[in-house]
């Protein structure tokens, strides 16, 4: 079993990314989220994990324990698989997630490509015993959140730019969405702010 990667960024694909370890180069599928985190040419480390099937092995990279956690729980739902798993976390984080299934929202998991209203009700069902809601933000912490912002928007826009650029798009055309999306809606992270900049630019 592969637990995590460390080593250097070889490549970034649409839904994938290379680092090698010790010589050997290790293909993952992940999250356009976690391939947001990372560079090619630096030492990067990603969670990882490996799916056995009759046709053969994956492996599958996240940013955080949260995220595999989540991936790993969504499986035990009757009839999802590691890619629907993979698609609902390209929507949601985990403790989105968490927070929609704890409090029975189908409708929003429905807005997760490829699940219908049968299996975000399944899921709901299924997980709502195994997950946590995130308690939500108290006392001062709005207002740190809102101190934070210029500087936090500044480097979510880099963050992006370089995310987008290592998966294919030319700077000139990302770099306009990616600020036009952010002098809009400053507070948008940069999670939030890959996945409406890919929706932006796949339109063109």
């Amino acid at each position: 079993m592969i637990d995590s990667l460390h080593g250097e960024v070889l490549s970034i694909g649409l839904d994938h990314a290379v680092i090698e370890c010790a010589g050997v180069g290790y293909r993952f599928l992940a999250t356009p989220q976690t391939l947001a985190t990372l560079t090619r040419g630096e030492n990067r480390r990603v969670m990882t994990a490996m799916v056995v099937k009759d046709d053969g092995v994956t492996l599958y990279g996240f940013g955080g324990a949260e995220d595999r956690e989540m991936f790993h729980k969504l499986q035990t739902v009757t009839g999802l698989g590691p890619k629907l798993a993979v698609a609902a976390l390209s929507v949601f984080d985990a403790a989105e997630l968490s927070t929609h299934i704890a409090a029975g929202d189908a409708k929003k998991i429905q807005t997760i490509p490829g699940v219908g209203k049968k299996m975000a009700e399944r899921m709901v069902l299924e997980l709502k015993d195994k997950v946590e809601a995130p308690l939500p933000d108290g006392g001062t912490g709005g207002a740190e959140a809102a101190s934070r912002a210029g500087g936090a928007s500044s480097y979510a826009s880099e963050q992006v730019v370089e995310a987008l650029v290592g998966l294919g798009f030319p700077e000139r055309n990302a770099r306009p969405v990616v600020e036009q999306l952010i002098a809009d809606e400053p507070e948008r992270d940069a999670s939030a702010l890959l996945r409406q900049a890919l929706t932006q630019l796949g339109k063109k």
